[in-house]
């Protein structure tokens, strides 16, 4: 005798005991295990460009580019709901969306410039971790680029298993990197009337602007606005089906919103960390204008327990941003242009300005600080199409904007695009 499925789903197991649904798990529960993908984003907001602007903006101006970290960040926990948001109601990425909605030029111009923008990230993250790998065991720079590019691999490698892997070492590095600072602003202490004047407004003559725009583009990472996107579905099941209640929508956004308000607030600790660390303890001029020289002068000041705590926050940031970079460049192909690549020739092409900059003995750290602002101008591109794919009710149906959200969105995006067309026009005048 042969039985249906639906017959055979309530034969017992055991004798008197039929089948049943597992219980839901408490809601609480069910939140938690929720959390991740911006986590993973999380950590290219603390990348070794991070480092490279806060020390060099904290160092030259003390206080005074708070206010930049802390609007950034507030910019980027909105940009990171609305790219998460777009995943869980569309099933797609930004990338895709982009290709599927707006026309082959526009979407093969995009795609060169997400491109330039993956090449500076991977020179920031491979740049990082060498310079981290020489501070530590003395690794020349050039070698420690490569094992940078290796470890990323291997750290993508962890995707294979599934996604949670993957994020929890992501996050374990993320944490790493907030412990050792930490350790290190608790050594440092704290100037309180120097926070409250830091939370006004305001620069100090053309090279504080410079530094604003580094710093925003270190913080609102274009290529995690594709990454983040393509993270979310799939991540809560099928959150299309789901968020077609209200109920339903209101529970998925609760838990990405809560991912990334811990994922973005952690990272904004940190970054305000490391310019108040630099405001405490350095001034322009005392070499705090590269990473060595931090390394340096943290241990000539507090000790050689905060100059090794910086040295491997580093190195994690290092590590885990070139494999979230790795892993975004991989996301912008395939969804602008439906194509794939292997891994290691896409690695290869983004990896070779990085290792001119460490083989020609250039200036790693201002490598660094001139790649952020390059990311800066990369901002738009990435915001502009996800306001509008966002506000677009035909695309969104109950996850469309509200309006304030749209009109918050589209202020951020001027005022973006405001400062880096002032940046550009004082670079040329």
């Amino acid at each position: 005798m042969y039985l249906s499925k639906t017959e055979a789903a309530v034969l017992p197991t055991t004798l008197g005991a039929p089948v049943r649904p597992a219980p839901p798990a408490p809601g609480r529960r069910r939140l938690w295990s929720m959390l991740g993908p911006a986590f993973v984003a999380a950590v290219a907001y603390v990348d070794p460009g991070n480092f490279a602007t806060n020390f060099s903006g904290g160092a030259a101006f003390g206080y005074t580019l708070l206010w930049v970290i802390v609007a950034a960040n507030l910019m980027a926990m909105l940009i990171q709901s609305l790219t998460a948001k777009l995943g869980l109601a569309t099933g797609r990425d930004l990338a895709t969306l982009c290709r599927e909605r707006l026309p082959r030029p526009v979407t093969w111009g995009l795609w060169l410039q997400a491109e330039a923008v993956a090449i500076a990230t991977d020179l920031a993250e491979i740049v990082g971790g060498a310079i981290a790998l020489n501070l530590l065991f003395g690794v020349p720079l050039p070698i420690g680029g490569l094992i940078t590019a290796v470890v990323a691999f291997i750290l993508l490698a962890a995707q294979s298993r599934g996604h949670r892997p993957f994020e929890r070492v992501i996050t374990g590095l993320l944490l790493v990197v907030g412990l050792g600072f930490g350790y290190t602003l608790v050594g440092a202490g704290v100037d309180m009337g120097g926070v409250a004047g830091g939370m006004v407004p305001s620069f100090e003559g053309a090279d504080s602007i410079l530094l604003a725009t580094g710093i925003l583009g270190a913080t609102v990472m274009p290529h995690v606005i594709y990454v983040h996107s393509a993270l979310t579905p799939g991540r809560y099941g099928d959150a299309v089906t789901a968020g077609r209640t209200h109920q339903g929508r209101r529970r998925l956004l609760r838990a990405q919103r809560l991912d990334v308000l811990l994922a973005m607030g952690l990272a904004g600790l940190v970054n305000a960390a490391m310019l108040i660390i630099a405001a405490q303890l350095f001034t322009s001029g005392s070499g705090a204008d590269t990473l060595e020289g931090v390394h340096a002068g943290l241990g000539d000041q507090l000790g050689t327990g905060a100059a090794l705590a910086f040295a491997v926050a580093l190195l994690a940031s290092g590590f885990a941003s070139s494999s979230v970079g790795t892993h975004a460049g991989q996301v912008v192909m395939a969804g602008f242009l439906r194509r794939h690549i292997p891994v290691l020739t896409r690695r290869l092409i983004t990896l070779a300005p990085a290792l001119a900059v460490l083989v020609l003995g250039g200036d790693p750290t201002t490598a660094l600080v001139w790649s952020q602002v390059v990311l800066s101008f990369g901002i738009p591109f990435a915001l502009v199409p996800l306001l509008w794919l966002t506000s677009r009710r035909d695309l969104m149906a109950g996850w469309v904007n509200r309006r304030v959200t749209t009109i918050a969105g589209a202020v951020i995006a001027a005022l973006i695009i405001g400062l880096n067309a002032h940046l550009l026009l004082g670079l040329l005048g």
